[in-house]
């Protein structure tokens, strides 16, 4: 006997639907099924989702605006220089370049066993990056990756002004 395809699914909105599963393991089908019934069908979901978007978009603004706040201070206590490429991926690129140099100080120095002379050499190459386009695709890396991100950086990460500030 074949373990079935089509499942009754009865979600969490209330809305019973008929499923087929048969695009999954027959040893998966009824964890997954009864899953799915802990949640709002396909519909309910994109309904709820979509009149919520006011609320996130005022969230996510806000949030980067803070982030945004946090960002520029920080160039400024540490002298960091401005970024260059586009308009748009500026901002973006500030908000990254914080976020990574501060994460890679916490683990590097805060909690690892870097003293402030290695942060301080680390720090002088931070600021030969001025790609925000280089610091947006490194948003994701770990902090401790960082020293090695910057000894990878080519010529068109690094700015053109004079590195002895």
């Amino acid at each position: 006997m074949a373990v079935r395809t089509e499942w009754k699914i009865v979600h969490s909105c209330g809305h019973e639907i008929t499923r087929d599963l048969s695009d999954r393991p027959a040893d998966k089908r009824a964890g997954f099924a009864r899953w799915l019934g802990e949640r709002d069908c396909t519909d309910c979901w994109k309904a709820a989702r979509d009149s919520d978007t006011v609320a996130r978009e005022e969230w996510l603004a806000a949030k980067r605006a803070e982030e945004q706040q946090a960002a520029l201070v920080w160039v400024e206590q540490f002298d960091m220089p401005p970024l260059e490429g586009p308009e748009r991926a500026l901002a973006w690129g500030e908000r990254s370049r914080y976020q990574l140099a501060t994460t890679a100080y916490t683990a590097l120095v805060a909690e690892g066993s870097w003293d402030e002379a290695d942060w301080s050499a680390l720090e002088e190459k931070i600021r030969t990056v001025t790609r925000a386009g280089w610091w947006i695709d490194q948003r994701d890396a770990e902090g401790t990756d960082l020293p090695e991100l910057l000894d990878a950086a080519t010529t068109d990460d690094r700015g053109t002004e004079n590195p002895f500030r």
